[in-house]
């Protein structure tokens, strides 16, 4: 049974892996900004203070549902940024459900990783749950309710709260996402199945 993380700065392409990685192994995967999707469109927010609640909430089911899962000696993949603040969770999830875990980590060059960030963010496509406003209740339909932030600020932001730091010390693997179109998703999917054969071996 193991608990792989797929963790790293927004736009890293984690989402799409963890996706890919549940689907090619029969794992069950659980997004905190799936969740959190979730919940705005169920409850909304007014407000900054708001919106970081629903956060913390979403993190707090997906810890929730990986329990259930792993107290059945069920495999999960979990998919969040794990930054520091979520870490107490994570430490308290597998302190109560002991496991293998493996981390694939997405990184890459931080302004290429901040390029797409920005182009997500002014994306009319990008759910409003994630979108970096600075206006309470959104102006419906107004490209003047949000601004995306500087690359300064994403960089201090981000890898400030801990974003790409590893979120839990052991097996990794590393998938640079400078370059979407060089990464190899079947490459990312073996060294995971050889991690978790080195694994199973060593509890048994």
């Amino acid at each position: 049974m193991v608990c792989i993380l797929v963790s790293g700065l927004p736009a890293t392409g984690k989402s799409t892996m963890a996706a890919y990685l549940s689907g090619q192994l029969r794992i069950p995967m659980f997004s905190k900004d799936a969740i959190k999707e979730r919940l705005y469109d169920t409850l909304g927010f007014s407000s900054r203070e708001e919106k970081v609640r629903l956060g913390v909430a979403a993190m707090g089911i997906m810890y929730d549902s990986a329990r259930a899962c792993l107290s059945c000696g069920q495999s999960v993949i979990l998919e969040n940024n794990f930054e520091d603040a979520s870490r107490e969770g994570l430490a308290a999830l597998l302190a109560a459900c002991p496991c293998g875990v493996i981390t694939v980590h997405m990184t890459g060059d931080l302004r290429a990783i901040y390029q797409r960030f920005a182009e997500r963010d002014r994306s009319p496509g990008r759910h409003r749950g994630h979108v970096v406003n600075d206006c309470y209740p959104e102006k419906q339909g107004s490209a003047a309710s949000h601004r995306t932030m500087s690359y300064e600020a994403f960089a201090a932001g981000m890898l400030g709260r801990g974003m790409d730091r590893l979120p839990w010390d052991g097996p990794c693997v590393r998938v640079d996402t400078t370059d979407f179109d060089k990464v190899n998703r079947e490459d990312v999917l073996q060294s995971v199945k050889t991690l978790m054969a080195r694994l199973s071996w060593k509890t048994i």
